[in-house]
C-alpha cells in the first residue's frame, strides 16, 4: 500500500483523514474539485503544475480525468504508466477504453492489440480480432473467437459486422447457432432479430422463427396444434418455452395444450421435468386445484427453495399436517420448514417433539426464531456480539489508498465512485480487514456499506453495526408525529434502503424509505421531484406519514400495512381471507416471494429494534394471537 503514497506531505493528509485533524476536509477537497477542473481544460503545463502540488488521495483521478479526455499519442508514456500502476482498480478502465478508442480512430492496430485487454465491450473485442487477422494472425485461431460474439441475444455494433462475414464465409455459421442465437433472442432477448434470423435458417426451417414469433408476442400460441405439423424436436422446444410462460397467464388452457401436445410431440425427459416444475410453481402459487398433482410430478432431487416453499404453502392451506411431517421429517431443514414441522407436529398432538423443535428454532435470530419463542412465552435471543478489531488492522486499513479514494468521495457525496472505490477495498482485502473496513465505515455513517460488507463476510451477530440507529432524531420525531412505532418505522428503512439516502430501485423508489415519486407527491398533497426525495428529512417525513396511511387503510392492521408497502394495498387487499386466518399461515400464503419476505423480514428487523431501544417484550407474542381477515 506504501507503493501508492507519495511523501512527507501525503502521509500528514492521510492522517488529518484518518482522525479529522490538520486540514479541514472542506480544504482538502476544494483542492481536488479545483484540480479536476484543470485537468478537464486541456492546459498541459497547468495541469502538470498543478498535478505536482497536489496532495490528496484522489490525485489518481486528476490524472485520469486528464488521461480519460486527452488520449493523444504523445500522452502515451503516461497513459501506460497510468494503466501499469492502476490496473485491476476502478481507475484504469475509463483511461484505457479511450485510449484504445482513439487507437481505433488513428487506425493504430498494433499498438491497439498491445494495450487490448477483456472486456464486455463487444465493439472493442470485436477490433481486437478484426486487427488480428488483418496483420496475419492464424484465421482459425481468431475466428473461433467470434462465435460467442455472434451467439449472443441482441444485436451486436457495427464494428463486428466485417468480421461476422469473414467468419460466415469460412463456414463458421451453421444452421445449429442459428437455432441457437434464435433460440436465445426469442426466449429472452432482443426480438426484432427474429426476422432477420429466420433468412439464416434453412429454408424448410424458416416456419420455425415465424412460430417463436408469434409465441413470443403472445404464450397462447403454443396452445395451437394446428401452428405444429412435423412434431420436431425443434417444435416441442417452442411448445415448452411457450406453455412454461402461457401456465401463469391461462392455466386452464395451458393444462388442455399440454394433455394435447404430449401425444404428439417427441419431448425429452429433461423437458418434461422442466414443463412439471413451471406448471407446479405457478399452480401452487395460484393455489390451483391441480396444484398437488403437479407438485408431486416433480422429481425430489428438483425441489429447490422455491419449489418446497410451494409444497408447503400448498399442505398448509389443505391443513394436511401428517403430509407436512411426510414430507419434511428426518430431512434437513431450515428454520422455516423447521417451525412448521414442528408446528404440524403440535397439530397431531406430538407435543414432546414439537416443543423440543420450537425449543431448539427459539434460539435464531430470524422471523422463525422469534415466532417460536412467542409459542413457548420465551423471550427473543439476539445472540448479540461485539465487534473485536486488532487496532494495528484497523490503523492499516485507515490507511489504505483505496479506503481514502473511497471516503473522500463518500465525504464529497460521490456515490457511485465511493461504491466502486469500497468494492475494489473490500474485494482485495482479508476478512479480518474487511471487518475493520466496515467498522471505520460505521464511524462515518456509511451504513449500507456496513450492512452490505458485514453480510459479505457472513458477520451477522454485530446488532449495533448492523442495525445502526441512522438518522435517529428524525426517524423520533416523525414517527412521533405520524403516531406509528419508530422500530416499525426503522425496520422499513432498513429493508428498503439499509440506510443509503441516494438509493433508488428499479421501479422508480427513491431513498431511505424507497417512496416512488407519486406515491410521494399524493401523501404530500403536491408534487415531489425524484431529486428532492434523496432528502433524508423529507423522505422519512412522508415514509411514515405513508405507513400512517397505509395502517389506516388496513383497518389497523400494521402486518397487511407492512405487505402494501411493499406490493400495494389494493393487490394486498385481494389476498385477505373472508374468515380470518392465523398471522402466520397467512404470511406463509402470501402469493408473491418478494412480498412474503418483505414482511418477514421487516417484522424481524422489527423485533430487533424494539429490543435496541430497549424493550424487552417479543412482539412475536402478539402476532402469534392476530387473525388476518378482510
Amino acid at each position: 500500500m506504501a507503493f501508492f503514497q507519495r511523501g512527507l506531505r501525503l502521509a500528514v493528509l492521510c492522517s488529518s483523514f484518518i482522525t479529522g485533524t490538520a486540514l479541514s476536509a472542506s480544504t482538502i477537497h476544494d483542492d481536488f474539485i479545483a484540480a479536476e477542473k484543470v485537468a478537464k481544460s486541456g492546459n498541459k503545463k497547468r495541469y502538470q503544475q498543478t498535478l505536482s502540488e497536489l496532495e490528496h488521495p484522489l490525485k489518481p483521478y486528476v490524472e485520469m480525468a486528464y488521461l480519460e479526455k486527452y488520449p493523444y499519442l504523445n500522452n502515451e508514456p503516461d497513459i501506460k504508466r497510468f494503466l501499469d500502476v492502476y490496473e485491476g482498480t476502478p481507475l484504469s478502465w475509463k483511461v484505457r477504453e479511450s485510449w484504445l478508442e482513439n487507437l481505433a480512430r488513428l487506425n493504430k492496430k498494433a499498438k491497439f492489440i498491445e494495450y487490448f485487454k477483456d472486456t464486455s465491450n463487444s465493439e472493442l473485442t470485436c477490433l481486437n480480432l478484426r486487427y488480428q487477422l488483418d496483420l496475419g494472425a492464424p484465421s482459425a485461431a481468431v475466428l473461433k473467437q467470434v462465435t460467442p460474439l455472434w451467439v449472443v441475444e441482441k444485436s451486436q455494433p457495427k464494428a463486428c459486422d466485417s468480421l461476422f462475414r469473414k467468419w460466415q464465409k469460412q463456414g463458421y455459421l451453421t444452421p445449429e447457432r442459428v437455432w441457437q442465437r434464435l433460440t436465445l433472442v426469442a426466449q429472452k432477448g432482443q426480438h426484432s432479430l427474429i426476422p432477420y434470423l429466420k433468412t439464416q435458417l434453412p429454408k424448410q426451417e424458416q416456419y420455425l422463427a415465424d412460430l417463436y414469433y408469434a409465441v413470443r408476442k403472445d404464450p397462447s400460441a403454443a396452445a395451437g396444434l394446428y401452428r405444429f405439423k412435423q412434431y420436431t424436436v425443434k417444435e416441442s422446444e417452442i411448445v415448452v418455452y411457450g406453455l412454461k410462460r402461457l401456465i401463469w397467464r391461462d392455466p386452464d388452457l395451458a393444462l388442455r395444450a399440454w394433455d394435447k401436445h404430449l401425444e404428439k410431440m417427441p419431448f425429452s425427459e429433461a423437458q418434461k421435468e422442466s414443463v412439471y416444475y413451471s406448471f407446479a410453481l405457478s399452480l401452487a402459487s395460484k393455489q390451483h386445484k391441480e396444484a398437488k398433482f403437479w407438485l408431486n410430478k416433480v422429481p425430489k432431487d428438483q425441489h429447490d427453495k422455491s419449489l418446497k416453499q410451494w409444497q408447503l404453502t400448498n399442505l398448509l392451506q389443505q391443513s394436511d399436517w401428517p403430509g407436512i411431517v411426510a414430507y419434511f421429517i428426518d430431512k434437513e431443514l431450515d428454520n422455516s420448514q423447521q417451525y412448521w414441522l414442528a408446528y404440524a407436529l403440535k397439530e397431531q398432538g406430538k407435543e414432546a417433539e414439537s416443543e423440543a423443535m420450537f425449543q431448539a428454532l427459539a434460539q435464531k435470530r430470524d422471523y422463525y426464531g422469534f415466532l417460536a419463542a412467542a409459542r413457548l412465552q420465551l423471550p427473543v435471543s439476539l445472540q448479540e456480539q461485539p465487534i473485536v478489531v486488532d487496532d494495528a488492522v484497523k490503523q492499516s486499513v485507515a490507511q489504505a489508498p483505496g479506503y481514502l479514494r473511497a471516503k473522500a468521495f463518500f465525504e464529497l457525496e460521490r456515490f457511485t465512485s465511493a461504491r466502486r472505490e469500497w468494492n475494489y477495498l473490500v474485494n482485495t482485502s482479508t476478512e479480518e480487514e474487511k471487518l475493520a473496513a466496515a467498522l471505520l465505515a460505521h464511524e462515518m455513517d456509511w451504513h449500507d456499506s456496513v450492512i452490505i460488507t458485514l453480510a459479505q463476510i457472513e458477520r451477522y451477530h454485530h446488532l449495533d453495526l448492523r442495525f445502526p440507529l441512522a438518522y435517529e432524531s428524525l426517524f423520533e420525531r416523525y414517527s412521533k408525529r405520524s403516531n406509528i412505532d419508530v422500530s416499525w418505522s426503522y425496520a422499513i428503512a432498513r429493508r428498503e434502503s439499509s440506510f443509503s439516502p441516494t438509493a433508488s430501485s428499479s421501479a422508480g423508489a427513491y431513498g431511505l424509505m424507497q417512496l416512488l415519486p407519486s406515491t410521494a407527491s399524493y401523501i404530500n398533497k403536491g408534487s415531489i421531484s425524484r431529486r428532492k426525495l434523496y432528502d433524508p428529512k423529507l423522505n422519512i417525513r412522508l415514509g411514515t406519514n405513508y405507513l400512517k396511511y397505509l395502517k389506516r387503510k388496513a383497518k389497523g392492521n400494521e402486518v397487511v400495512a407492512t405487505a402494501s408497502y411493499n406490493a400495494g394495498y389494493h393487490r394486498v387487499a385481494k389476498w385477505l381471507p373472508k374468515e380470518g386466518v392465523d398471522f402466520d399461515l397467512w404470511v406463509e400464503g402470501i402469493p408473491y416471494r418478494e412480498t412474503r419476505d418483505y414482511v418477514k423480514n421487516v417484522y424481524a428487523y422489527r423485533q430487533v429494534y424494539h429490543t435496541r431501544f430497549g424493550k424487552n417484550e417479543n412482539l412475536f407474542t402478539d402476532l402469534v394471537k392476530m387473525k388476518i381477515q378482510k
